[in-house]
């Protein structure tokens, strides 16, 4: 029986160190059958060696364009923006299903390459669960990040450059010491807390030394009268990490800000879900992803108001590359050994057959 190629390309997006493949799931895929091709990538956690070392091709740094077409792309962020036609199979996250800004135009690519889109995002066993997925560490990250910025603005200062950890303890010690020692006293709420998004936060809180009465857990049940939700106000962090998949209330609005004048207590909000340019936002207060470099942007808040800072960075797990790539690449291995046989693969079937329903909307969309 043929080998399957797999090629794992570089991530382009800036401080991303995170890898689809790591060394272990490559190592397991060579030996059920699997030919990797791995870009050789200085920005990844994972040192090229460490792929060498287990039989991996290393192949050009960011070369994939010109691989042969029969050679499936495998990688985590979406591509650089362009208009180049892409014939192979990519399996990506491609943040294009939901209608976010730019979608058409993502998967019009496909069209004019003949390509064939799998979303990460998008594989689900037969339970519609998802196969793998970045939400504890995104949550646990998030969080992380929250106290960090809430420390920074009592010492009247902006959060700056957002660096990785080498592990959790790395974080959680970093965090704490920002804090003065612990973070006894803060009061956090974080929304979807019965995820796996919402369980790192949670974990991240408690670690830090929130008491347990201080992390407000809201899920379904919680949120089933709608918003806006004076409670956000009454906390000093507010962590989002639901799953936006229809339209809801706003969790929390400018004018609902502005109202609460003096008297509001939230001082940072982590937008872990990141649906920014979704039309359907939950949190409309801010318009722009913040980045490692810059972690947040300022709310507008009414004048002589406290100041209210927002977290929307939409790779937060590469804070914790190494960690965060091994539980996700291994939860995905059991249906990358099933890739040879996607025609009928369910999770492979399934996804492709959402991926053909999204790009006939496009192809309307864009008059291709």
């Amino acid at each position: 029986m043929a080998r399957q190629p797999l090629w794992l390309r570089c991530e382009t997006k800036e401080f991303e160190r995170r890898a689809a493949l790591t060394p272990t799931t490559a190592k397991k895929l060579i030996d059920a059958g699997f030919d990797i091709l791995v870009e050789r990538d200085e920005q990844r956690i994972f040192d090229d060696t460490e792929y060498e070392a287990v039989g991996c091709t290393l192949v050009a740094n960011n070369s994939w364009p010109v691989a042969p077409v029969n050679i499936p792309i495998i990688g985590l962020k979406e591509l650089t923006v362009s208009d180049a036609p892409l014939p192979n199979t990519h399996i990506q996250f491609a943040h294009c299903y939901k209608y976010q800004a730019g979608w058409s135009t993502v998967l019009g690519r496909f069209n004019r390459g003949g390509g064939k889109l799998y979303d990460l995002e998008f594989l689900a066993d037969a339970n519609g669960r998802r196969v793998a997925a970045f939400g504890y560490h995104a949550g646990f990250a998030g969080a992380a990040a929250g106290a960090l910025a809430h420390a920074a603005q009592k010492n009247g200062q902006t959060l700056g450059l957002l660096e990785p950890f080498q592990n959790e303890d790395a974080m959680v010690n970093a965090v704490k010491e920002k804090l003065g020692g612990s973070g006894k006293g803060l009061r956090a709420l974080v929304i979807g807390a019965l995820g796996r998004c919402g369980r790192g936060a949670v974990d991240l809180f408690r670690k830090i030394g929130l008491e347990g009465d201080d992390i407000l857990k809201w899920d379904l049940a919680e949120t089933a009268k709608g918003g806006p939700f004076q409670e956000i106000l009454d906390v000093d962090i507010f962590v989002n990490c639901i799953y936006l998949s229809s339209p809801i209330p706003h969790f929390l609005t400018h004018e609902q800000i502005r109202n609460a004048g003096k008297s509001r207590r939230l001082s940072v909000v982590v937008d872990v879900s990141c649906d920014t340019t979704n039309p359907h936002n939950p949190i409309p207060i801010y318009n722009i992803n913040t980045t490692f470099a810059e972690p947040t942007v300022p709310a507008e808040v009414g004048p002589g108001n406290p100041p209210l800072s927002v977290i929307s960075i939409d790779h937060l797990p590469t804070l914790l590359p190494r960690e965060a790539s091994e539980q996700f690449s291994l939860d995905l291995l059991p249906s990358l050994l099933e890739f040879p046989n996607r025609n009928t693969a369910p999770v492979w079937a399934n996804a492709e057959k959402l991926f053909r329903e999204r790009l006939a909307e496009a192809i309307e969309e864009e008059n291709l």
